[in-house]
């Protein structure tokens, strides 16, 4: 009878031996669609596989995502550059690891819509925003900068837009919807759903520029970065597989349409389980399969492009001048080319 007591306790050690070996780490980030590669690792197990139990926590902005990692409430952080990520990162809050999604010339992306009263006005092509008002999220986000470069890359005056900062992604669409702006630039996702309500026309995709931007990182607070660098490798693993599934989704046949199959519907959907709760679940993943943005299958950084973003945000005086480019960003890991 002892032995097997002895026995049964020992089976339950060993049972109960991997649930405590999990590691506990967090991770903030915003419930859209760019963060696929980390839904994607959380959901298909890669993250348990690296014995770590993550907890994620949604924030309403990029920023606040940024605030969130510097001021120690999460450990890692996934979202697009603000200027606030840039500053933090210049002070030593954090570092930049990995590469989040970019904007590929073939690949949708990010979409100018105009209001039906703007397009039967005549504004039908990119070219034609000069003049007019443009709501974004925020002065300083992803898609201020974009507006910047299609200004330079069509030969217009970038101070000839009226631009109206709606602080969330939301509300952009609903004031392009309303009337109360004659564009917006937003992502596919809800750009998608406003022309399926007929509340507004798609003028372009912003990678018919031909601009390759990188639109945000993965990054981790410097103090963990510090104490728990093995920890810091095993969420670069579990996200790097999570990219590569994300980038498996993301393909062209030659003709460059974009390839729907049951394998990118299926990855679409786990997506779309997080990035959209509460929507219709087989109308969401549609909308992400068939206009997720361009992703690198290593999760590897666009310097380049790095650097010119952090020279325009400083030319604009949005950042300090004592951000880096090269500094903000942890290149031990191998996230950049």
């Amino acid at each position: 009878m002892v032995l097997r007591a002895l026995l049964l306790l020992s089976l339950l050690i060993a049972s109960l031996a991997p649930a405590a070996a999990q590691e506990r780490v967090t991770i903030g980030t915003q419930r859209l669609a760019e963060s696929g590669a980390l839904f994607l690792a959380v959901a298909r197990g890669y993250f348990r596989a690296e014995g770590l139990d993550v907890e994620m926590t949604a924030y309403k902005s990029d920023k606040e995502v940024a605030q969130a990692v510097a001021a120690g409430a999460v450990d890692f952080g996934l979202s697009a550059f603000s200027p606030e990520a840039f500053n933090y990162a210049a002070q030593g809050f954090f570092k930049f690891i990995a590469a989040s999604v970019k904007e590929r010339q073939g690949f949708e992306g990010n979409e100018v819509v105009a209001a039906n009263a703007a397009w039967a006005n005549g504004l039908r092509k990119i070219e034609n925003l000069a003049g007019k008002s443009v709501a974004i999220t925020y002065l300083g986000s992803q898609y201020h900068y974009q507006l910047a470069q299609i200004a330079r890359v069509k030969k217009f005056e970038f101070a000839s837009m009226t631009i109206k900062p709606m602080q969330t992604v939301d509300a952009a669409a609903i004031a392009v919807a309303e009337g109360k702006a004659e564009a917006a630039i937003l992502p596919a996702s809800y750009a998608r759903e406003l022309m399926v309500a007929s509340q507004a026309k798609l003028v372009g995709w912003y990678s018919e520029t031909g601009d390759e931007q990188q639109l945000g990182a993965l990054f981790v607070s410097s103090k963990v970065l510090a104490a728990q660098r093995p920890t810091v490798q095993k969420v670069l693993r579990a996200y790097r597989r999570g990219a590569a599934d994300y980038a498996a989704m993301v393909q062209l046949d030659r003709y460059g349409k974009r390839i729907s199959t049951v394998k990118t519907r299926e990855i679409a959907t786990v997506i779309a389980r997080y990035a959209f709760p509460g929507r219709q679940l087989g109308r969401a993943a549609a909308t992400i399969d068939n206009s997720a943005f361009s992703m690198d299958p290593q999760a590897r950084l666009d310097m380049a492009d790095l650097e010119r973003q952090v020279a325009w945000f400083k030319a604009q005086k949005l950042i300090n001048e004592d951000v880096d480019a090269r500094a903000i960003v942890d290149t031990s890991f191998d996230s950049s080319p």
